[in-house]
């Protein structure tokens, strides 16, 4: 007997129309915003996922941005977002929207059942649903998810690239301080420690020109990029108008930051015009991704470890000038055996004799330093190789580099911390750190002084270079 109930309970879990009997958010876009057929709407999706170049992003992805037009429009671009996250190994996905329908306070959080689209059903995650529902204070308005496009157009993306995960709908009403930041705290009390992934739903500047709507938004990415969450909610509560769904995403960004340092990576942007729409009447999109970089490894090297490379410095110099032999060394520090770059400064009565490295972390540092200490004694071009009679009066310094950074603010560099690296027209030039300090240059003629080291016109940092900036642990002979 227990045999059947339990074959008639299985068979009525498994059944549709058990399904259909649940809380079903139905498709209401479906053959508007988006194709109703199955295999049409399945088609589209995979076609945008494919035609998406995305490189690999360092760290873990906490959020993205996604518009939330008719996919003719949008889909392009929204495409770039889910191409990120596609196939990780997220259990739920929260999707945060603004209501185009109904004015009201707070959010509605759609707390069971399940948003069905043309390929299939996605299941709320109840448990996490009720949990943001008690931290928040928000109810569920069952009729504000009804007419609303701006969670669904998301769900069959979330079915392309996140099959396995369910997903908690809330809808934002008046975007409003204290609405943002109440959900903001909520969601971070809610999702510390799962894998949950958070989607803000946005369309950014509407039905400008084209040039003014580009202009706007490039404004608004710069916020977002430098995370002026401040800002951003001013901008929004007096209807500046730089995004529909401004308070989710700022939402999202004050909840990711509880959990750690998080950076905005824009992946792409478009509007409406790029896909034949009139230049007149301009929306904008964004596609972006709000992760947390990896921790980078504290580096150190004790005074013993110091001694010991600049000892490895000295006595490969010395072996390769007077011998013409490479020594060997047992190593035994793990520190030493870690790939860094490193540069070798040889002087001789306090005045340069020779200084080469490798930015690069390829080899093992004891091994770097070797090969450095070699070619900034011998192949330095600005001096001729060092002579055995020279030798006994040189001192060695050397400088093990972090690695390389990027940057677009010059300002950022910071005098006797940072080295500069500038790149531009297939010239390259590297200054270390200690180098503004000795000759007391402020941040301008560092800049202008490494655009001269790769040959270039002393301000050719301004436009078009490539500029890097490094820190180094900085130890010599004395």
């Amino acid at each position: 007997m227990r045999k059947v109930i339990s074959s008639i309970i299985l068979c009525v879990l498994l059944n549709p129309f058990f399904i259909l009997s649940q809380s079903i958010r139905k498709p209401v876009f479906s053959g508007k915003f988006y194709p109703s057929n199955p295999n049409d709407l399945s088609k589209m999706v995979e076609e945008f996922l494919n035609k998406t170049q995305i490189q690999e992003i360092k760290g873990e992805i906490k959020g993205i941005i996604a518009p939330h037009a008719a996919y003719v429009y949008s889909g392009e671009v929204a495409a770039y977002s889910y191409k990120l996250i596609q196939g990780k190994n997220y259990e739920t996905v929260i999707i945060i929207a603004p209501t185009h329908n109904y004015g009201f306070y707070g959010c509605s959080i759609y707390p069971y059942g399940y948003y069905k689209t043309p390929l299939g059903y996605v299941k709320i995650d109840e448990v996490l649903a009720k949990e943001i529902m008690k931290n928040s204070g928000f109810d569920y308005i069952p009729k504000i998810h009804i007419p609303e496009h701006s969670i669904e157009v998301q769900i069959p993306f979330i079915q392309k690239v996140l099959p396995a995960a369910k997903i908690v709908p809330i809808i934002m009403g008046y975007q409003r301080k204290n609405t943002i930041k109440k959900l903001a705290k909520a969601l971070t009390n809610s999702i510390r420690g799962k894998k949950v992934l958070i989607i803000a739903s946005t369309d950014m500047s509407h039905y400008h020109s084209k040039k003014k709507a580009n202009q706007i938004d490039q404004n608004t990415i710069s916020l977002l990029k430098a995370y002026k969450c401040g800002t951003l909610i001013r901008k929004i509560e007096r209807g500046a108008g730089i995004m529909c769904g401004g308070g989710p995403v700022v939402s999202m960004l004050l909840a990711i930051k509880s959990l750690g340092r998080p950076e905005v990576k824009i992946l792409k942007y478009g509007d409406s015009a790029d896909a034949g729409g009139p230049p007149s009447k301009v929306v904008g999109y964004l596609a972006a991704a709000i992760i947390i970089p990896e921790k980078e490894e504290i580096f150190f090297l004790t005074s013993k470890e110091k001694k010991e490379l600049l000892k490895i410095a000295r006595q490969t110099i010395e072996s390769f000038i007077l011998k013409k032999e490479i020594p060997n060394f047992n190593i035994n520090s793990k520190n030493l055996l870690k790939k860094r770059g490193v540069f070798v400064t040889i002087k001789e009565n306090d005045k340069l004799r020779g200084c080469i490295g490798f930015t690069a972390p390829v080899f093992p540092l004891y091994q770097t330093v070797m090969r450095a200490a070699i070619f900034a004694s011998t192949c330095d071009p600005r001096f001729p190789p060092l002579s055995p009679q020279e030798f006994p009066k040189i001192k060695i310094e050397i400088s093990v580099l972090t690695p390389l950074k990027k940057i677009t603010n010059p300002n950022k560099i910071i005098i006797g911390k940072h080295g500069i690296l500038i790149s531009k027209k297939g010239r390259r030039g590297l200054l270390l750190p200690q180098v503004a300090i000795e000759n007391n240059w402020d941040r301008i003629e560092f800049l202008n002084q490494t655009c001269y080291k790769a040959g270039l016109p002393r301000n050719c940092w301004k436009k078009n270079a490539e500029i890097y900036i490094f820190e180094a642990i900085i130890f010599g002979e004395h």
